[in-house]
């Protein structure tokens, strides 16, 4: 993999939930899929994501997405997804800016009133209609690969904690999805901190106590985030929820490492997931409408639009509805004698020891 002088990105939000697009400045990235390109990424060039979302270039709740040419023929485009702790297979919010940011700097071919794209995720191919006005994505709406349900109720020993029932689902990423109520929550933005540090000790957790591995793609395996929900507070909304995304390597003898972010946004995957779980317990039927309600008050839209299999799983595919904003473009350059080429972290945001 190489690297041109300078990375032109431009920045997005996706119900509050910042997305970075990098569209120009990475020349190559070897893979013949786009998740051997993930993998490839991880292994041999991850100074590219700690460049893009540690300081001073990026921040703890920065998200970042690298577009790349599509590896499958039916593709518009490809992206490989880049959070603080890991390279998920699929993110909403991600896909919601990446494909926003592409219309808006036409790199892929734009009709109004309504966009049709097909975008390559390291999980599996991505069918994106946008509506479109004056050049503008209005709204994305995309149909998200296979959502399962893996456990339901599941007991976890959570240490400080006690025993906790959580779902274990595949929305994109594996999520520990768990009522806030048991943990004493209430999901409102003062608690964010709480929430963190609570849900981090679930995730991590659940983690080791349960494994759980794509059937089909091995390599996307392990409980990713710790997803909380409550009831909504927004009328006509079904549901509340936010999740946690790490922010360094939790580590059970330093206590301080259970630190992350919370997710802006009703968070795509999370929802997918959400949806699997009610779909399983009988409670959500396909073609029924799912509004999610985020940790600001922002909502997403989902829906099942049939039965599919994964494997030995049963397993639906989900839908979702949300919109995006650019908030901004850049042309990020790394100076030979700068001392922080792969950027750093600092225990007053990020919780984990300085590097």
């Amino acid at each position: 993999m190489k690297f041109g002088t300078t990375i032109t990105a431009i920045d997005a939000h996706a119900g509050g939930e910042p997305g970075r697009v990098i569209i120009g400045g990475v020349i190559d990235v070897p893979g013949d899929s786009m998740l051997a390109k993930r993998d490839h990424l991880a292994r041999e060039g991850d100074q590219l994501r700690k460049l893009m979302l540690r300081e001073p270039r990026g921040y703890p709740a920065t998200c970042c997405n690298l577009v790349l040419p599509p590896t499958i023929p039916q593709a518009d485009a490809g992206f490989v997804i880049m959070e603080q702790a890991e390279y998920p297979g699929m993110s909403g919010s991600n896909t919601i800016c990446t494909a926003t940011v592409l219309i808006a700097e036409r790199l892929v071919s734009v009709t109004e009133p309504v966009t049709d794209l097909v975008l390559e995720a390291p999980a599996g191919l991505i069918r994106v209609r946008a509506v479109v006005r004056n050049g503008v994505a209005r709204s994305i709406t995309f149909e998200n690969v296979p959502a399962f349900a893996v456990h339901l109720d599941a007991p976890v020993e959570v240490p400080d904690i006690g025993t906790v029932n959580v779902d274990v689902a595949w929305g994109g990423m594996f999520f520990a999805i768990v009522e806030a109520a048991a943990l004493g929550l209430a999901l409102t933005p003062d608690e964010g901190r709480d929430i963190v540090r609570i849900g981090e000790m679930v995730k991590a957790a659940a983690r080791e106590q349960i494994p759980v591995a794509h059937p089909l793609m091995p390599g996307l395996g392990g409980i990713s985030i710790a997803e909380l929900t409550a009831p909504p507070t927004v009328p006509g909304v079904d549901g509340r929820n936010t999740v946690v995304v790490s922010s360094g390597t939790l580590d059970w003898a330093r206590p301080a490492s259970f630190t992350g972010v919370l997710d802006r946004s009703p968070c795509g995957t999370g929802t997918c997931a959400r949806m699997a779980v009610e779909h399983a317990r009988g409670r959500l039927a396909i073609g029924q409408d799912f509004v999610h309600e985020g940790i600001l008050g922002t909502t997403w839209t989902g829906r099942l639009l049939r039965e599919a299999s994964v494997g030995p799983y049963r397993a639906v595919v989900p839908q979702l509805t949300g919109r995006a904003w650019i908030t901004g473009r850049t042309e990020f350059v790394v100076d030979p004698d700068d001392p922080f080429p792969e950027g750093f972290t600092l225990g007053d945001l990020w919780g984990i020891e300085p590097s």
